[in-house]
Formats: C-alpha cells, sequence, structure tokens
C-alpha cells in the first residue's frame, strides 16, 4: 500500500506532519529538487486551508474541466481521452480521482458547466466514502455542447438570481452536503453581478448555511475585478472568502491583486498553471514555451512540474489545479511538489495578447 504523508502548510516556514494510515510524525514541509526517476509515493503533500476555520485541504488540487465533457481548449485531447463517450469519460474521471485521491489530493474542482463533472464526481464521493474529500463547484455558465465536440457554443453564461438558483439546486441534487466551496464562475466587470443586491443576499444566505462563497477570475480586467469583489460585504463581513485566479509564466498579472486578497484573508486558488496546455509538456514548439521546455530538459524534468512548481511557490497561493487527464500527467504534475530550483523566467505575454490567444483555442 501506498504511503502518504501530508504536511499542514499554514504559514511560510510552519511545519508538522499528519501521517495518514499511520501515527502522526513530524516532518518538514520544504520543497527540494526532483531527481530523475525518482519515487514520488513518500512525497510529502503540504495541506492548507480552504478559508479561514474552513476544512484542510490539499495544496495541489484535481480540476475536472478537461474531464467532465468531451471537448475542451486543452492540447492533445485525441490522445490522452480516445474515449470520449459519456461512459468512457466517467471512467477516467473516477480513475483519475483514485489516483488523486492516493497520491495525497483532498480539492476537488468541478463546474456546473463542465459538462456532467459534478455527477461524475458526486457518485464517486457517495461510493469512496472518503471523508476528507473536499469538493468546490461553480455556478453562472450553463453546459449546452450536448456531448458534441463540434458544437458551438458549449457553455453559455449568465450571473442572475434565476440562474444561481437553478444551478444550486443542480449542485445539491449531486454534490449533497460535501460542498465546501461554491463560486461565481468567471466573474468580470460586465457581469452585473456586484450590483445585484437580491444576488448578493442569496450568496450571504448560502454563506450563513455554511457553504464559503468565492469567485473565479478570467480575462485581462481579472485583477481590478478581483480587488472589486473583495469589497462586496454581507451582514458587515467580506462576502468572498476564496478566489480561483488565472495564473501561470505566461499572464502572471493578477499576481499583486492576489497577494492584497490573500493578505486581506482571501484563500487564493491558482487555475490554469498549465494555460491550457501550453506550458504543458508536450505544449507550443516554439515561443515562450519552448524555452520553458529547453529548461525543463536541461533540469531532467518536464515543462509541467516546473510551470506547476511556479505557481506553488507564489506566497499567496493556497491551492495550484492540476488539469490532468491521465496518470502520467498527474504524476508529472505532482512532482512540482518536489521541485525547488525553479529558474528565473520571464515568460509573461500582455494579458491582451494572452487572453485573445486562449478566446482563440478550439474546442477539441
Amino acid at each position: 500500500m501506498t504511503t502518504v504523508v501530508m504536511c499542514v502548510h499554514v504559514f511560510p516556514g510552519e511545519q508538522g506532519c499528519q501521517l495518514i494510515r499511520g501515527e502522526l510524525r513530524a516532518r518538514p514541509c520544504g520543497y527540494r529538487t526532483a531527481v530523475a526517476g525518482e519515487d514520488l509515493s513518500e512525497t510529502s503533500m503540504p495541506l492548507t486551508v480552504l478559508a479561514p476555520a474552513g476544512p484542510l485541504v490539499s495544496r495541489i488540487g484535481l480540476g475536472l474541466a478537461a474531464l467532465g465533457r468531451p471537448a475542451y481548449i486543452t492540447s492533445g485531447r485525441a490522445d490522452d481521452l480516445p474515449d470520449r463517450s459519456v461512459a468512457g469519460l466517467r471512467a477516467r474521471t473516477l480513475a483519475m480521482l483514485d489516483a488523486a485521491y492516493d497520491a495525497g489530493i483532498r480539492y476537488f474542482d468541478a463546474a456546473r458547466s463542465y459538462g456532467r463533472a459534478e455527477e461524475f464526481l458526486g457518485a464517486w464521493l457517495a461510493t469512496r466514502r472518503h471523508a476528507d474529500a473536499v469538493a468546490g463547484s461553480k455556478w453562472g455558465y450553463r453546459y449546452t455542447g450536448g456531448w458534441r465536440l463540434g458544437a458551438g457554443p458549449h457553455e453559455i453564461k449568465e450571473h442572475s438570481l434565476a440562474r444561481f438558483t437553478a444551478q444550486l439546486a443542480e449542485t445539491r441534487a449531486l454534490l449533497g452536503s460535501r460542498l465546501a466551496l461554491y463560486q461565481v464562475h468567471s466573474l468580470t466587470p460586465d457581469s452585473g453581478l456586484l450590483d445585484d443586491p437580491a444576488l448578493l443576499a442569496a450568496l450571504a444566505r448560502l454563506r450563513a448555511e455554511g457553504v464559503l462563497i468565492g469567485l473565479t477570475t478570467s480575462g485581462p480586467g481579472q485583477a481590478d475585478t478581483l480587488r472589486r469583489a473583495l469589497r462586496a460585504t454581507a451582514d458587515g463581513q467580506p462576502l468572498f472568502r476564496a478566489a480561483q485566479v488565472t495564473w501561470n509564466l505566461l499572464e502572471p498579472s493578477v499576481g499583486p491583486a492576489a497577494a492584497e486578497a490573500a493578505a486581506a484573508g482571501c484563500t487564493i486558488l491558482v487555475k490554469e498553471a498549465l494555460a491550457n496546455g501550453r506550458l504543458a509538456a508536450d505544449g507550443d514548439a516554439a515561443g515562450p514555451a519552448a524555452r520553458l521546455t529547453a529548461l525543463a530538459a536541461a533540469r531532467d524534468v518536464t515543462a509541467d512540474t516546473i510551470a506547476i512548481a511556479a505557481a506553488l511557490a507564489q506566497p499567496w497561493a493556497s491551492v495550484v489545479l492540476s488539469g490532468a487527464v491521465t496518470p502520467g500527467q498527474l504524476q508529472s504534475n505532482l512532482a512540482a511538489l518536489a521541485f525547488s530550483d525553479i529558474p528565473d523566467l520571464d515568460l509573461a505575454e500582455p494579458p491582451g495578447t494572452y487572453w485573445a490567444s486562449r478566446a482563440a483555442r478550439p474546442w477539441q
């Protein structure tokens, strides 16, 4: 049986570890340089809190955006997911959830627009009965792909009270009491949510029921959106206690705003650390990503290992999501936990350029 060591990592420099399936023991939580061919089964998985007084979660989480529906904007889907029928993706998702849990991952991220991701996650939670597995999801986009690769559009956004009410009911039907964090999906200045008292009150009522309220950000204006959202209050308390931001080596512009949010007590989760595959092991063959690939080869690791390690190294980042869809990708992503030799890279693109490129990526 694989031994999983999990380290509680709340403040920089703090240490304290819990041995799952065994006795408690102390062990430093710092990172170290990965060794080629190293067995990562004994690599420690740091823990953090999802929000003040919230549940413990792993610093790497598993996101289901690329597993819950047949088409998405990540690279290499035809090779990675040869069977994208409902049954095929259900089986792959359950296998990936098992692999992630066995590797120490305790946070699992879904959304209403991720096809059947909530359905797959809910079934896994119900059958495996892992009491320490924490589920987060999102509302605001509706999946419209109809399980077709060539559908368009695949999702439609609406941040209204009616959409929130309907989607919360759908999420609860699938995840039940296991829902710990419910996030506004891709809040942007034009969403209107922050100027909707009735919707803000509904979110506050959900918070009063014990569910953490968060938001995710996208687009070149995500820093401004995050700062404005953190000013939203309910009953004199900040409404949003978690924010999932897009940060990677190509698009780090939200960093200063994320640091401000973390300093104010907001838990920051990082999504798209691999830029939808551009920074993965088989990412772009030219441009900034090619430089990362060359540096990774020189250190005998993969590009995605460095990219995720860079996200984990941000002092404001509590959880970094892996979007792995194969066991090999997951292992490569998790190698970031044992990698500290992060090169001094300057791969950033202008935010407008990055987001235009992302918007042009085909659903495949």
